[in-house]
């Protein structure tokens, strides 16, 4: 059985250091700034929910589980729904013409999680970037307070463009057209990056 020297240690370390900063072929800097963002972006999250009298074709969300009956008999509205989503988002307000072919979407999950109306809830959900400008993923969760102007979800994490980036995404309901579509503005700001 081989021993190690602490010089071979030591170099074993260095290297699996080194090896650990790389990530797709190419080494990284970590940039971590409480005062200034290392990165700012505004997009607009849009949500238009199935609801049985829209067409499946232009539906980017769907009810995956419903109250259950003795939630719904005592009028507690929303309580308990969970809507999974495959949402555009885009830098400007409107809505792209091909609803399936942008190269932002937010993925994931919404569950309404107040018996009290209005209904808050909680959101789970990645940004997937495919274009020429960003490649990768920001993961983002949180607390949906509808009675607040303005409500922060946590950046937890990210892939590609976006390895290991923490910071908040400031959400302000931007649209609402009842239960079957919205808007949200998304000021994001990370402050933990690595370029």
């Amino acid at each position: 059985m081989a021993t190690w020297s602490k010089a071979s240690l030591i170099v074993a370390a260095i290297f699996l250091l080194g090896s650990a900063s790389v990530a797709h072929g190419r080494s990284r800097r970590f940039i971590r700034s409480y005062d200034e963002p290392c990165k700012e972006m505004t997009l607009y999250f849009h949500d238009i929910i199935y609801d049985f009298s829209n067409s499946t074709s232009n539906s980017t969300s769907a009810v995956v589980a419903k109250p259950t009956a003795l939630l719904q008999s005592m009028n507690t509205s929303v309580f308990g729904t969970m809507v999974v989503f495959n949402d555009p988002m885009t830098e400007g307000k409107a809505l792209p013409p091909s609803l399936e072919e942008t190269t932002v979407r937010a993925q994931g999950l919404y569950f309404y999680n107040k018996k009290q109306s209005p209904a808050d809830a909680w959101f789970a959900f990645s940004i997937v970037f495919n274009s020429t400008a960003h490649r990768g993923t920001l993961n983002l969760m949180g607390a949906d307070l509808v009675s607040e102007t303005t409500r922060d979800f946590s950046v937890v994490g990210g892939t590609g463009d976006f390895f290991m980036a923490r910071g908040v995404a400031s959400v302000c309901g931007d649209a609402v057209e009842g239960f079957t579509y919205f808007r949200l503005q998304m000021d994001i700001k990370l402050y933990e990056c690595y370029v």
